[in-house]
């Protein structure tokens, strides 16, 4: 039977828990433990899907094809391991799953009650990663304690405490410890309002993690164990990090976090073995140089609506042990096409993934911009279909050449609806999701990186390269790098006499990790420094 770690929230939102969970799953996995990892998020929506990146960020996309919260992201960028549909619940999907089941009639005519039912079925969602080689399970609550829509998450996780014994049971509770300038002093009253309303509901911290801006002194941490109810050697202080978010684990471990768990779920305690990750974050921390990479997003404002691109960019400088500047640029300002010294200071381009038409005149500039004066680029999900427009467009000779998506009545519709997608109605969920295999075509740029022939790649879209234009495209000089097994599904496009053009229809960002980074990431940045390289001589 495994055990479990339920990590809540507290005071403010945005305090870093999918942070914290996936630090402290490195740390058992370090320990030589199994792992697995969940995130239970209290909104009604089924799923992340459908929201707007300015409300929710990135939507994450696993292997089997879920739409889930970005926190999953972090949770394989810190842990190795692959999560799945089973790693990411709402609110609307355990309701939903609950009224089928009433429709069934499932229930016998019983009256249906968010206890015990609701809760019960969350419970077994938490219970369902449950395996025979599984040591613990990790859940992360969304929100914050004394949100309404998350008390029936706390019930469950309350009584999963009681049905399971608290020797098999630890609940880490993540709050904030304000540092008031004008006073000149930190304030630990909202952490104790925020236990105060666990103890209310009948959960009780056995660690109190505090985010901090500042320093807490003993002083302060004897305060909140005394009103917290938490022993004072678990306060754990998680004061900003200096560098990346990858130092957390070590912070964690430096102050015994990890210790404290293992002796809480009485789990053998082998030596915890970092040396690795150490090294990465030495590498990332003292690189031997920086290169700069801009990336040309809808999005540009939001660090989170891309936050697995500039992770992986990151990895990718991390392989090269350089830093990467990235220059986010609005793809709006580059519609007019009057400011190109801004796309030439970079020394690679990338445009990401998105839909609607917004900036998208703007991010075909940029990709003629990198077509025509050499500059390293990668182009992904959408980014590959604004590529194939303007190869479409500049190269070809076919001037109205657009996405069906933007303009229906297009003479030239270069990227179509994919056919099984033509009879789609609801949008949710019924996108071509989640891991596929991609062919990868012999002596291309995408070969010589990934250095196989079949390589799985994650996919979230509805349009593709239109077949009918397979021939001119190609025989215009288009290299189709990467298809599907029978070549109708063009998954990754190259430019020919190019130092590095390639785009993809995957997203190959959603499988890259510090410690394995993702070969056309490598590859890409790898390009960048040769650019940089080049025109600075």
């Amino acid at each position: 039977m495994a055990k479990y770690i339920f990590i809540t929230g507290g005071v403010v939102s945005s305090l870093g828990k999918g942070l914290t969970a996936a630090s402290i799953g490195r740390l058992l996995i370090s320990r030589g433990l199994s792992i697995r990892m969940q995130k239970l998020d209290p909104y009604l929506n089924v799923d992340p899907g459908t929201m707007s990146p300015f409300q929710h960020g990135e939507v994450f996309v696993t292997d089997d094809g879920a739409e889930t919260d970005l926190d999953l992201g972090h949770y394989e960028r810190f842990t190795g391991c692959e999560t799945t549909r089973k790693s990411n619940f709402t609110a609307g999907r355990i309701y939903w799953e609950v009224l089928k089941k009433e429709r069934r009639g499932d229930y016998l005519g019983g009256t249906v009650q968010m206890i015990p039912h609701i809760t019960d079925e969350i419970k077994a969602c938490v219970r369902a990663l449950d395996e025979d080689d599984v040591d613990v399970i990790l859940c992360e609550i969304g929100g914050t304690v004394g949100d309404i829509e998350g008390l029936t998450f706390l019930e469950a996780i309350r009584q999963i405490g009681l049905e399971d014994g608290r020797e098999n049971v630890m609940y880490i509770h993540l709050t904030y410890v304000p540092y008031i300038k004008a006073a000149g002093e930190v304030k630990t009253k909202p952490s104790q309002q925020s236990v105060a309303k666990l103890r209310e509901i009948g959960i009780l911290p056995d660690a109190l993690i505090c985010r901090t801006e500042v320093e807490l002194h003993e002083d302060v941490r004897r305060k909140l164990s005394l009103f917290c109810n938490v022993p004072q050697h678990a306060v754990i202080v998680e004061k900003d990090v200096t560098h990346t978010i990858y130092e957390l684990p070590v912070v964690l471990s430096e102050q015994g976090l990890d210790d404290l768990i293992m002796v809480h779920l009485r789990l053998a305690r082998p030596p915890a073995r970092l040396d690795a990750w150490r090294e990465m974050l030495d590498r990332l921390i003292q690189p031997d140089a920086r290169v700069r990479i801009g990336v040309v997003g809808k999005y540009s404002e939001l660090q989170d609506a891309y936050k697995s691109i500039f992770e992986a960019i990151s990895h990718g400088g991390l392989a090269h042990a350089h830093a990467v500047d990235v220059v986010k640029i609005p793809a709006e300002e580059l519609e007019d096409g009057t400011d190109p010294d801004r796309l030439l200071s970079v020394d690679g381009l990338l445009v990401p993934g998105g839909f609607g038409g917004r900036g998208v005149e703007g991010k075909i500039e940029a990709i003629r911009m990198a077509r025509e004066q050499q500059i390293p680029f990668l182009g992904i999900c959408l980014g590959m279909q604004c590529a194939v427009i303007e190869f479409a467009r500049n190269v070809c000779g076919l001037a109205d050449a657009q996405s069906t998506e933007l303009d229906k009545n297009t003479p030239h519709p270069v990227i179509c609806l994919m056919e099984e997608q033509e009879q789609v109605q609801n949008l949710g969920g019924s996108m071509r999701l989640g891991a596929e295999p991609a062919h990868i075509k012999p002596d291309t740029r995408a070969a010589t990186a990934y250095g196989k022939r079949v390589v799985s790649e994650r996919h979230r879209h509805r349009y593709e390269l239109n077949p009918a234009y397979h021939k001119p495209l190609q025989d215009a000089g288009l290299i189709f790098s990467a298809t599907n097994k029978d070549g109708t599904l063009v998954e990754a496009v190259e430019v020919e006499d190019h130092p590095w053009f390639v785009a993809t229809q995957f997203h190959p960002e959603f499988k890259s990790q510090p410690l394995a980074p993702h070969p056309l990431f490598k590859a890409f940045i790898g390009a960048a420094i040769k650019h940089a390289k080049i025109t600075s001589s």
